[in-house]
């Protein structure tokens, strides 16, 4: 039975990763609003937060993987005609789906990252990676961060968003994402850290908001 132990050693494959992390997500949406999403404090300010970091008042066509319960798209689908979220785990799907299924501008797909990025034939104005890239390993939040900039629109913006407190199913810390974010040649315009998260704003574009109000010359 040596040999059974010896499968067992190293690094789980690819696919014993996906396995292990549709489980542990489908037990963890088996109880409803696990993370507290639409009641807690801390996740309505959390995307209070992020909402206002955003450069532009309004937006197209926005993505969000991992929506989760739906609880940030909601408040996107205010601001974007349409926005994209899926989300890999049919449990949050379900949540998502009671939530939103009357919200007309928003579209629900089941998706992993990073082997089911959408295409989008002339790129997406925002895109949202919130709590995402703890739970993948480095080199494929370095597929998701190239697949972000090479969708965007030519004045696309993404913003990043994760907890930074250590917990036993992570698998890549905030800061070690968000140095890869900044590697893909976009222009960061936010770095914001506390000490439960980091958020991070990048743009095709250089320009910051009072430089897109015609308050600051861009020259």
């Amino acid at each position: 039975m040596a040999g059974s132990n010896s499968l067992r050693c190293g690094p789980p494959s690819e696919a014993q990763a996906t396995a292990a992390r549709l489980e542990y997500f489908t037990e963890l949406y088996g109880v409803a609003d696990p993370y507290g999403s639409r009641d807690r404090w801390y996740e309505q300010r959390k995307r209070r937060i992020l909402l206002s970091a955003l450069p532009r008042r309004r937006f197209r066509t926005a993505f969000e993987p991992a929506c989760g319960t739906g609880a940030l798209t909601r408040e996107l689908s205010a601001r974007c005609a349409h926005v994209l979220a899926s989300d890999f785990c049919e449990q949050a799907l379900v949540q998502a789906r009671e939530a939103l299924g009357h919200v007309a501008n928003v579209s629900l797909e089941n998706q992993a990252l990073p082997a089911d990025w959408p295409g989008q034939e002339h790129g997406f104005d925002l895109i949202v990676v919130i709590e995402v890239c703890s739970f993948i390993r480095p080199h494929d939040v370095q597929a998701v961060a190239r697949l972000c900039a090479g969708s965007l629109a030519t004045d696309g913006v993404v913003a990043v968003c994760d907890w930074r407190w250590p917990f036993e199913a992570r698998v890549c810390a905030a800061h070690c994402a968000h140095d890869i974010f900044d590697a893909v040649g976009l222009h960061r315009l936010v770095r914001h850290e506390e000490d439960d998260f980091l958020l991070g704003v990048w743009s095709v574009a250089p320009l910051s908001v009072a430089q897109r109000e015609g308050i600051v010359d861009q020259s």
